[in-house]
């Protein structure tokens, strides 16, 4: 699992969530493919990403491979409300601080107004692993999301309380690889960005 390469506005401090659609900028484009190269020897057997540009471009050296995709709404990023769009500042920062602080006291049910919360968001990312692991004769995957995205569904995986996501690190373009048990996943690789050195 992956988080998308960079973006313009990843680089300029910008809050996408879903509501922004962006492009990979340059590095981004760099990041995936060195991404690619470095692993484009894996036997994937089905490519599984949102459907934000960001994530499809993060991993279209794979799909144009010949290697099945399909693009999940259930795996887009958290929408973020009134900051989407917003250059960080001191007044996006206050809001960030005190709603990360609230889910991480555990009030999942918490959002930044006109937005959405953890626990919406990892309800409708359930829907979509139950669709994955309904996939019998796919046992190696490649899933590519977003931030915030990544650290819910990295609680859903492993059984972690969603009030313990920010545990999980991530930077553009970094592999998370996990192994599943018969149970939970269990984490191999955590924001691996060995294929960017």
């Amino acid at each position: 699992m992956i988080r998308h390469g960079q973006t313009d506005f990843n680089k300029q401090g910008i809050i996408q969530g879903s509501g922004i659609d962006s492009d990979l900028n340059e590095t981004g484009r760099w990041q995936a493919s060195r991404f690619y190269e470095f692993y484009k020897e894996q036997n994937y057997h089905h490519i599984y990403t949102s459907k934000l540009k960001r994530a499809i471009q993060s991993v279209e050296g794979f799909i144009d491979k010949g290697i099945g995709h399909t693009p999940l709404e259930e795996f887009n990023e958290i929408n973020w409300g009134i900051m989407e769009g917003r250059r960080s500042s001191p007044e996006t920062a206050l809001m960030y601080d005190k709603i990360i602080r609230q889910w991480s006291n555990g009030d999942v049910n918490s959002a930044i107004d006109e937005g959405e919360t953890p626990l919406e968001m990892y309800e409708r990312q359930a829907k979509g692993m139950q669709l994955l692991m309904s996939k019998t004769n796919e046992e190696h995957v490649l899933i590519c999301m977003h931030g915030r995205a990544l650290r819910s569904f990295l609680c859903l995986l492993t059984g972690v309380p969603l009030k313990e996501m920010e545990r999980w690190q991530h930077d553009n373009l970094c592999l998370y690889e996990l192994e599943y048990n018969g149970r939970h996943f269990d984490i191999i690789k955590a924001n691996d960005r060995t294929h960017l050195l």
